[in-house]
């Protein structure tokens, strides 16, 4: 199997049993992605009518057939699972390292059933694969999870994880991966959380297979070429980061403003990209293989640390009338901490 690795790991917590299943070649031709995948095996496991953050629930971590591949912007895998905040089938993603490092590890997607009786996390080092306690890392941010268990593990292993607004099954819970990442829509992290899976570590020494290295190189070369060519992908992420589309969509007439009652802001510019990499960007950061880099990585008040993206300041700032763009750094960092969408929380 090209793309794919061909294998999934299934883990019951309750149980503790974890089994390795052989990918469904067709059905990942079929469903292609993480998405269209994830939601087809949530459709043939789970129950429509299941309670969310019951035990019956499935959480499932599903990469796509570029993930951990040698072409641009391959780092992208999805959670999906039953939402907690809409009751449908949630498909939220994530970019950074993780997903990547879990292809390298040879597993495409990781089935998570049932609930474990007290705290774990999951830790995968290629076939070495083993559920252990979590009890000490209960009740930790983020960072602090994230840095234990870097320690702990071998060097270069990636950390995805909930904080407490997922223990605490908070319904607009994210799950956090290298530390200011997020898979943050539909309330993932509650689903995590209501399981008692605090983390999955991760750390491999393979490479998913490629059909064709050759031509793979050229096409990535030709797309390489358009995205930087590109005056968005070429320069404006680059520059100013996702943060970049604030003035442009405030100057169209759709920034949430003021609850989305209004569609502007007359204070954009204190809270754009070019406001953000003139007064608080330290450099950019970038996701596996991505030439855009338009991460953020920022000074804050007590430290530095990922920095908001276009969402964030919407959500905490216009939409909430505030064009105080050091209390949104802030305020997106300790989203980021607790494990929090920045997107709820800001408009909730």
């Amino acid at each position: 199997m090209y793309g794919y690795n061909g294998k999934i790991l299934r883990v019951n917590l309750k149980a503790k049993t974890i089994k390795t299943e052989t990918l469904n070649e067709e059905l990942a031709k079929k469903y292609i992605g993480g998405r269209g995948l994830g939601t087809k095996i949530m459709m043939d496991e789970v129950d429509p009518q299941v309670d969310a953050l019951s035990p019956e629930n499935k959480l499932l971590i599903v990469t796509g057939p570029m993930t951990g591949n040698p072409v641009a912007t391959g780092g992208r895998y999805m959670v999906v699972t039953k939402s907690p905040l809409s009751g449908t089938i949630a498909s939220s993603n994530s970019g950074g390292r993780w997903g990547a490092e879990l292809k390298f590890a040879g597993y495409d997607l990781i089935i998570f059933e049932d609930k474990a009786d007290e705290p774990v996390y999951l830790n995968i080092e290629d076939d070495k694969v083993e559920l252990l306690s979590a009890e000490d890392l209960w009740g930790t941010t983020v960072s602090v999870t994230t840095k234990k268990l870097e320690e702990k593990h071998v060097k270069g292993a990636k950390v995805l994880t909930i904080g407490p607004a997922g223990e605490n099954l908070s319904k607009i819970a994210a799950v956090i991966n290298d530390e200011d990442r997020a898979a943050g829509r539909s309330g993932v992290g509650a689903v995590m959380g209501s399981k008692n899976l605090k983390a999955i570590v991760v750390k491999g020494s393979g490479k998913p297979a490629v059909f064709d290295d050759a031509k793979l190189k050229e096409v990535n070369k030709s797309q390489l070429s358009k995205i930087k060519e590109n005056g968005v992908t070429g320069q404006g992420l680059p520059t100013y980061g996702t943060a970049v589309l604030v003035n442009i969509l405030n100057e169209l007439g759709s920034l949430p403003t003021n609850n989305f009652l209004l569609s502007q802001f007359g204070k954009a510019e204190e809270i754009s990209g070019e406001a953000l990499a003139e007064k608080y960007l330290i450099k950019n950061t970038a996701c596996y293989r991505c030439p855009i880099a338009c991460g953020r990585y920022v000074k804050m008040e007590a430290g530095e640390g990922g920095g908001p993206e276009y969402e964030t300041l919407w959500a905490f700032g216009s939409d909430c009338g505030i064009s105080d763009l050091k209390a949104i750094i802030e305020a997106n960092y300790w989203c980021n901490e607790m494990g929090l969408d920045t997107i709820s929380a800001g408009a909730t």
